[in-house]
């Protein structure tokens, strides 16, 4: 086998492929016997009709066809291995000498996997950022309690809609003076502040009285899912029919019985504080993740062929697919809900699409310069994972990525990670942690050796005890 490569425009790469003409004489012999076995040919048994026979009935050309394609599909993986080339594009053939007696020439185009030189990944320099957790914190926290047991207190005719107020209300909106669909509501519940309206729609309803009618004037959104009314100003006629103000449960003894298991606020609060210093340190520590891997692929040199963000955007529109059908709900449908198409999709897509192919690129070439493999006990792990995610079978999982395609990216995704895991668990650590670890292996060599020694204390008690009792016998 001879192999010419040659780099094209737009990142391709094509290959020419010349194999010996022996080769392609064993070819047309295979490809002779396939034809045989498809095809029925007066006189002979299936798969027994002779060469010529075969190529009097179908053609010379067809045959070489069918041999040509045979030695297309046994040596373009070949040649691919031998230049070190991983296609991102399907193979494009083209024949260039295919007749018997002489050398088969074929050529192949694709865009491969472009060339990755890793920077710095191991021993990053990342600082751990971990908020301060204050007093003032956990006071806001203790209030969302709060307002989460509050009760809803009927108001007389005199009071006025407050922030944080739960009413009632008639609406009716109008766009240049005319009503629109969607935009009228009778007797609607609303919490003053929740922002289920359009921003600025209940701020204007602070201050106003049971029956009062007034305008609300407001603009919709620019990125509004339905392109009508997106970015237009509109006027909602409103009436308040009835308010209730919420009344929050004191901070007492009574209450902290009643929402935890604690006796008193005090150590309620601090109980708050050490889930919240909790859930800060484990913030840090996944923001921390991110930024080494960012680091990691910012370090990175890479020439990345805009067809591979192509192709990445496609596995993002087919993995919402995928879950919209365990929903069973149509792509279609969903983007006409949405007040969108496939093209915004695509183009909302297209720079964290970007991101994560260069993200990609480096943890695949970090797995391959750490020879990080994958078991297939992981891959069971990560479709029985996909599987409770979505409600369905594991089995059900298997046939939906088998559909789609899609199967063989469960390694690839879970290479990934390890290698992500690899460049995370390899951050340079600060005085202060590397102290931390000493002080931990030191505190698990300490009760190790309590633990030993108890053991010889029941061993030495066990063996009098067997003792005496031997003498007592």
């Amino acid at each position: 086998m001879k192999i010419t490569k040659e780099n094209l425009d737009n990142y391709e790469v094509a290959l020419t492929i010349e194999i010996d003409a022996p080769e392609l004489t064993k070819a047309k012999k295979t490809a002779c016997k396939n034809l045989a076995t498809r095809y029925n040919f007066p006189g002979f048994r299936k798969g027994k009709a002779p060469e010529n026979i075969v190529e009097q009935q179908l053609s010379k050309e067809y045959v070489m066809d069918e041999a040509a394609e045979i030695l297309m599909q046994k040596t373009s993986a070949e040649a691919l291995k031998k230049e070190n080339l991983t296609p991102v594009t399907e193979l494009k053939p083209e024949i260039i000498t295919n007749e018997e007696g002489k050398d088969f020439v074929y050529k192949v185009t694709f865009t491969p996997y472009p060339e990755v030189t890793l920077g710095d990944y191991k021993g990053l320099e990342i600082e751990k950022e971990v908020d301060e957790v204050t007093d003032k914190d956990v006071d806001k926290q203790v209030d969302v309690m709060r307002d989460h047991h509050a009760t809803l207190i009927d108001t007389d005719e005199n009071a006025v809609v407050e922030k944080g107020d739960f009413i009632t209300l008639d609406f009716e909106g109008f766009i240049d003076d005319k009503s629109f669909e969607g935009g009228t509501g009778k007797s609607y519940p609303l919490t003053i502040g929740s922002g289920s309206f359009i921003p600025g729609f209940e701020d204007q309803l602070i201050g106003a009285k049971i029956n009062e009618e007034l305008d609300v004037n407001v603009t919709f959104p620019e990125d509004y899912h339905s392109e009508d009314y997106a970015g237009k100003d509109a006027t909602f006629k409103c009436k308040v029919l009835s308010i209730k103000h919420r009344e929050l449960p004191e901070l007492n003894e009574e209450f902290v019985k009643k929402v935890s298991k604690f006796e008193t606020v005090d150590e309620f609060k601090a109980d708050i504080k050490k889930n919240m210093e909790t859930a800060a340190e484990r913030r840090a520590v996944e923001l921390r993740g991110r930024k080494a891997i960012e680091t990691a692929t910012k370090n990175m040199k890479v020439d990345l062929p805009p067809i591979m963000i192509e192709t990445r955007i496609n596995q993002l529109v087919k993995e919402l697919d995928l879950q919209l059908q365990t929903r069973s709900m149509t792509l279609e449908s969903y983007l006409q809900y949405s007040g969108s198409d496939m093209e915004k999709l695509r183009e909302s897509y297209r720079e964290g699409a970007k991101e994560e192919v260069l993200a990609d690129l480096m943890l695949e070439a970090v797995a391959k310069a750490e020879n990080i493999e994958v078991e297939q006990k992981e891959i069971e792990y990560e479709v029985a994972m996909m599987a409770a995610t979505y409600r369905v079978t594991p089995k059900q999982i298997v046939k939906i990525l088998k559909e789609n395609r899609q199967f063989s990216t469960i390694a690839a995704n879970v290479r990934r990670r390890k290698a992500a895991k690899f460049i995370i668990d390899n951050i340079a650590k600060s005085e202060e942690e590397l102290k931390e670890t000493v002080e931990k292996k030191e505190t698990v060599a300490k009760t190790e050796d309590k633990k030993t020694v108890d053991d010889v204390k029941d061993t030495k008690a066990a063996n009098k005890t067997e003792k005496s009792t031997e003498a007592a016998e």
